[in-house]
């Protein structure tokens, strides 16, 4: 995570690219097949541009999600015909060698295969210029206006969220609560009850510290903190400091710390005796480590964990896997060493790459070449909104759980205790996204096998993000299945399909392990009165 995308990328294509030479014979089946589909690509075109009926059938399909090549003009007009399917036959071609590479050379390969795509480039792009020509040249002019703006403002990126259509505290992070807590590393926010009684046992989310935390309180309406606290649960969340180069030495121990002190400060406000915690990417690997490291020091405070999209055992984590090889981290401890912190536009950039179709070419398209103006979108407006990370915890965090997959093994120490996993007896609610491309759901699923305590597991359609903020709809899914076999396909064969959102699910889960009905605690206590509304100062600072 957070490595430039072309970090250690020309190396493994230049090797790839010797292998090819080396023994070219390996590339043969790919370069006939690619010489036979630009033979019955130009043979259609020529049948196209004499008038022959339904000759546009592509040779080449686009893939059933790509809706790059959905304008009628692909299959009708024989300049469009003709650049989509050379550039689908040639895309098949160099995906084909690349299989041949190692994973950073396929990743590689992808990414030039999706910036060469001809929906990137006005004359190749049918939908742009007829725009263009529908409106007079005008989108051309607001695209270059958006292109000056976007280099001299947004570091040559296109824009994908519209600057200033979300206020943190009004639009986003909205949901009524008070600080009750601040030290130098996190704020603790309690949310104003809104229904007469409470369960007993409180709710505290542990986001992650890469990011801020609102994901988890996003907009009214689509805030999973706004959902438990109308569903009768006392709720609290972490807010963390946004490092800088004096947080160069602030640790993952310092963290598991943090989240412990919340949990204390939860249990003394609310005066219960455990507490229910909710952990969401790498927050919940630090919720899960937190519980291991109190099955080791004798307490129990953690009543259940609910993980959402999180990875326990890294050994196989999906396309961040291309960023944290042993070199690609050594050289980013490196640039750390400069600043004390990995930048935040250096982790924007790594995740968008991951997704670069979505995140960054579909922007060049609306924002540079159509001239559309940017989206007003509450998911893209917090994505836009990245934190730091300090050198010493992303270090450690690299190599300890994405290099030596050191918690699914119980061999990490954190706090001076090693954290056993087999120790653990928290309840536990597991859910991941089907198309997630940061934690893939399958080694997510990994999770059912490690921790010696009750699961449930839940699968969620959409992706990292939109799998949690997940309100009521009926275009949404969920998948269960009360059997947790070693196998995550057979889970899946064997699952019930449900509609709507797996927040309905969670909510009867949760209930069932946070205790009777009462009245809402105070806001705050003696020892810890509110200091602050939220959602507090630390999601606003820069450091």
């Amino acid at each position: 995570m957070g490595i430039p995308v072309a970090d250690g990328f020309p190396l493994s294509l230049a090797k790839l690219a010797a292998s090819v030479a080396r023994r070219p014979w390996r590339a043969l089946p790919a370069a006939a097949e690619l010489t036979a589909n630009l033979a019955a690509a130009g043979a259609r075109t020529a049948a196209l541009a004499l008038g022959q009926v339904g000759a546009g059938r592509p040779v080449v399909a686009p893939a059933d999600k790509d809706r790059r090549f959905s304008d009628p003009a692909w299959t009708a007009h024989p300049w469009f015909y003709a650049a989509g399917q050379s550039y689908l036959a040639w895309a098949r071609f160099a995906r084909g060698v690349a299989a041949q590479g190692d994973h950073k050379a396929r990743f590689a390969t992808e990414a030039v295969v999706d910036a060469l795509a001809p929906t990137n480039f006005l004359l190749t792009n049918p939908a742009a210029l007829r725009k263009a020509v529908e409106t007079g040249g005008e989108s051309l002019r607001a695209g270059m206006r958006n292109f000056v703006a976007d280099v001299a403002t947004n570091r040559g990126r296109p824009r994908q969220v519209s600057a200033g259509a979300f206020a943190v505290g009004v639009d986003l992070a909205a949901t009524p609560g008070q600080v009750v807590r601040r030290d130098d590393l996190m704020e603790l926010i309690q949310y104003a009850p809104q229904t007469e009684t409470v369960h007993q046992s409180p709710l505290l989310m542990s986001p992650p510290w890469i990011n801020k935390y609102y994901i988890m309180d996003l907009a009214p309406g689509r805030s999973f903190v706004e959902w438990a606290v109308q569903h009768g649960h006392t709720v609290f969340t972490i807010s963390y400091r946004n490092p800088d180069a004096s947080m160069r030495d602030v640790a993952l121990d310092d963290y598991l710390r943090a989240l412990d002190k919340a949990v204390g400060t939860v249990r003394e406000i609310t005066g219960a005796p455990e507490v229910n915690v909710v952990g969401l990417c790498v927050g919940g690997a630090l919720a899960v480590a937190l519980a291991a490291h109190h099955a080791q020091t004798g307490g129990r405070s953690i009543r259940s964990l609910t993980l959402l999209n999180t990875l326990v055992d890294f050994s196989e984590p999906g396309a961040l896997g291309v960023f944290t090889d042993r070199a690609a981290i050594e050289r980013l401890e490196a640039r750390m060493a400069e600043t004390g912190f990995l930048d935040e536009a250096e982790m924007t950039t790594t995740f968008d790459f991951l997704r670069a179709n979505d995140l960054i070419w579909n922007y060049v398209v609306t924002g540079w070449l159509m001239g559309e103006p940017a989206a007003a979108f509450d998911i893209l407006a917090w994505n836009a909104d990245p934190t730091r990370i300090s050198e010493t915890t992303h270090s450690f965090y690299l190599r300890n759980f994405y290099l030596e997959n050191r918690l699914a093994r119980s061999e990490l120490a954190l706090a001076g205790q090693r954290l056993d996993l087999a120790q653990l007896e928290a309840d536990t609610y597991i859910l991941a996204a089907a198309e997630d491309h940061i934690t893939p759901w399958k080694s997510s699923y990994r999770t059912t096998g490690l921790l010696p305590v009750k699961i449930r597991f839940v699968l969620s359609s959409s992706g990292h993000i939109a799998g949690v903020v997940n309100p009521p709809s009926n275009k949404r899914r969920y998948w269960t299945n009360d059997d947790l076999p070693a196998d995550p396909d057979q889970w899946l064969a064997e699952a019930t399909e449900h509609t709507g959102s797996w927040w309905g699910d969670w909510t009867a889960w949760i209930a069932d392990r946070a205790g009777a009905q009462r009245p809402p605690p105070p806001m705050g206590s003696a020892a810890h009165p509110p200091i602050d509304g939220a959602p507090g100062t630390y999601v606003r600072r820069d450091s």
